[in-house]
């Protein structure tokens, strides 16, 4: 979350650095700005003896709505008022004072998105502490589930080699004794014939 944060002021910076350049541009076929320095009257018609319809303020955006008569231009302005002006008073590109207020917004709205995320950082830490802390802990959990694993696995393999030892010793004795009783077995049946033999 605090990358994306810092990802987006890094975009919001770089579009405020590049604003100025770019406004020339983003102005469409029908927008228009009173020139700086000055501001000038609204007429009825395109004519200085039409009557005036208001002022105008250096640098108010307009909407042109016609093409150059008589010296004037149709034109509607921030207070939707219609009238004419004079089209050497008109320029499609943005003046100082609408670039100003523009690139103040934008500052305005960089240095918001700036103190929320100086707000929000010292709980994005907590949460990176409290995530590492688990982390920990599930490492430590595991490390000792393995250990308990190898611990079960070599006990079996020793269970394992002693019960095959035993079944080897229990395996050899009747053997052993089997043979013994045959041994004893022989011995009695040749004796026994030997007595059978006398009589």
């Amino acid at each position: 979350m605090f990358k994306h944060s810092l990802l987006a002021l890094l975009f919001s910076a770089a579009a405020f650095m590049s604003h100025a350049e770019e406004s020339n541009s983003a102005s469409d076929a029908n927008t228009a700005y009173i020139v700086d320095n000055l501001y000038t009257f609204m007429h009825s018609g395109a004519s200085k003896n039409y009557r005036i319809v208001g002022s105008v303020d250096a640098g108010t955006k307009l909407t042109q709505l016609s093409a150059e008569e008589n010296g004037f231009v149709k034109v509607i302005d921030d207070k939707e008022r219609e009238g004419w002006v004079e089209a050497k008073f008109v320029s499609k590109t943005p003046g100082i004072h609408q670039q100003y207020r523009t690139l103040s917004a934008e500052m305005a709205s960089m240095q918001e998105q700036l103190r929320q995320a100086q707000i929000e950082l010292p709980q994005l830490q907590e949460q990176s502490q409290t995530l590492t802390d688990q982390n920990s802990a599930l490492s430590e959990q595991i490390t000792k589930l393995k250990s308990t694993l190898e611990v079960e696995r070599t006990e079996k393999q020793q269970a394992g080699a002693k019960e095959k030892r035993q079944l080897l010793t229990y395996g050899g004795a009747i053997a052993f004794i089997g043979l013994f009783l045959g041994i004893i077995l022989t011995i009695v049946l040749s004796r026994r014939k030997r007595y059978d033999g006398w009589a």
